[in-house]
């Protein structure tokens, strides 16, 4: 088995896995199992591409890698020219609120827009660098301009001419004082004024609290807010096809928190915002947007509190009733993530293996035999099948071998023995295609 991985790259996954994270770069290289959800993913991001929106929920119990598949998702849509954010729900980031809680969930989305220039996000600023860059050369080849004298004052009132019909075409609720903001982004920009576009970035993250502050600073009378934010999310959604992007995906975690939001009502109120989502992408409402769900199975099915507590929800949700475990089905909306069974896991730490070799330089004494024993001293002990979680395999392989690194003459058998199964939260580290 051979890998072709940057040094960045093996850093980023041991230190991330050792850690008990998921890595945000160089997922492909430690992908196993998967390939139909994949596969799957590939043709809704098509259908995207051209033109339609999507939603999908990956389900699974803990252990089942739906955080992974979150990241990988990120990775495909990425190469694939999407723009794409990953934020998770919290106590304080929600779908629905009056108190903010549903803007903190913007800002987050906001912050973490990722690009294959920027995968690590914060990209708002290079994305609005583009969009002018790339009105400044249309209006230069519109009026037969070259690239210097499109820079030159004089000029400025026709790129502001181009500008405005750009961002006027820009359709969704809001969009007026979005255009507003982009422009004035626009003006800072081409006065030199980092303040004006550090304000207008301000903005476009939801920062402004006050419409008074929000006028004072950009002579806009709105402010975005729990009630507006999603369209807001529309707007930037058109904003990035228009500089050339294929769509915008948004990946969303830990949806749990959505299931455990005390009040009847409140929770009622994020479930309804959830279907106008999901109404928005399948009646044909938006283009080029994306979005995905991850949460446990009672998130998904708990009649009382899941989203099958919402009748509306629950006929749209519920399962091909013709799937079963062999004969699965892609194309739902919901798609079921099943926990890597003991060859896919066995694979990963052989990849595991030639990664951490590789990123400390080193051949640590451990062979594929070696891999298999460690699996049954960890796979065979008492209480195992229900605390064992592919995070916990991959964090004591890890951990062994970083022991065998640091003390190369020590008993391996003696070492693998001594593991004991602990009973822990998990953090979904597990499922990936073996190619993207």
């Amino acid at each position: 088995m051979s890998l072709k991985i940057k040094p960045r790259e093996t850093t980023a996954i041991i230190n991330s896995l050792t850690g008990g994270v998921v890595p945000k770069i160089g997922i492909q290289h430690i992908t196993v199992g998967r390939k139909k959800e994949i596969d799957a993913l590939l043709k809704a991001l098509m259908e995207v591409e051209r033109g339609h929106s999507m939603i999908k929920f990956w389900i699974g119990e803990f252990g089942s890698g739906k955080s992974f598949m979150l990241h990988l998702l990120n990775t495909v849509a990425i190469k694939r020219n999407f723009v794409v954010s990953n934020a998770d729900f919290t106590p304080e980031k929600r779908l629905y609120a009056n108190d903010r809680k549903a803007v903190a969930l913007y800002t987050s989305i906001i912050d973490g827009l990722s690009i294959q220039t920027k995968p690590e996000g914060g990209a708002l600023p290079i994305l609005l660098e583009k969009w002018i860059e790339k009105s400044l050369m249309e209006t230069a080849e519109k009026h037969g301009l070259s690239p210097d004298e499109i820079h030159q004052a004089e000029n400025e009132i026709l790129v502001r001419e181009d500008i405005m019909q750009s961002v006027n075409k820009l359709s969704a609720a809001g969009a007026f004082n979005f255009a507003t903001v982009i422009m004035k982004y626009y003006e800072g920009f081409a006065k030199d004024d980092p303040v004006l576009q550090k304000d207008a970035l301000r903005w476009l993250k939801g920062e402004y609290t006050t419409k008074t502050e929000a006028r004072q600073a950009l002579g806009v009378r709105e402010i975005i807010t729990d009630l507006n934010y999603y369209d807001m999310l529309k707007n930037f959604c058109n904003f990035f096809v228009t500089i050339g992007y294929k769509g915008f995906m948004i990946n969303l975690d830990e949806a749990i928190n959505l299931y455990k939001i005390p009040h009847k009502q409140a929770r009622e109120k994020n479930y309804e915002k959830i279907l106008s989502i999901y109404n928005d992408c399948f009646q044909g409402q938006i283009q080029h947007l994306f979005f995905n769900f991850a949460g446990t199975e009672p998130f998904l099915e708990n009649e009382r509190r899941g989203l099958f507590s919402y009748n509306a929800l629950k006929t749209r949700l519920e399962g091909n009733r013709f799937e079963t475990a062999e004969l699965r089905d892609f194309s739902q909306p919901v798609i079921k993530l099943l926990p890597l069974d003991h060859n896919e896991v066995f694979v990963l730490l052989q990849k595991l293996k030639l990664i951490f070799d590789l990123n400390y330089k080193v051949e640590i004494a451990v062979s594929d035999g070696d891999i298999k024993t460690f699996m049954e001293h960890m796979l065979n002990q008492p209480g195992a099948a229900e605390f064992l979680t592919p995070r916990e395999v991959i964090r004591d392989f890890l951990n062994l071998l970083n022991i065998l690194r640091q003390n190369p003459d020590y008993d391996k058998e003696k070492l693998m023995a001594s593991f004991t199964v602990k009973q822990g939260d998990d953090l979904d580290l597990s499922g990936l295609v073996d190619e993207i």
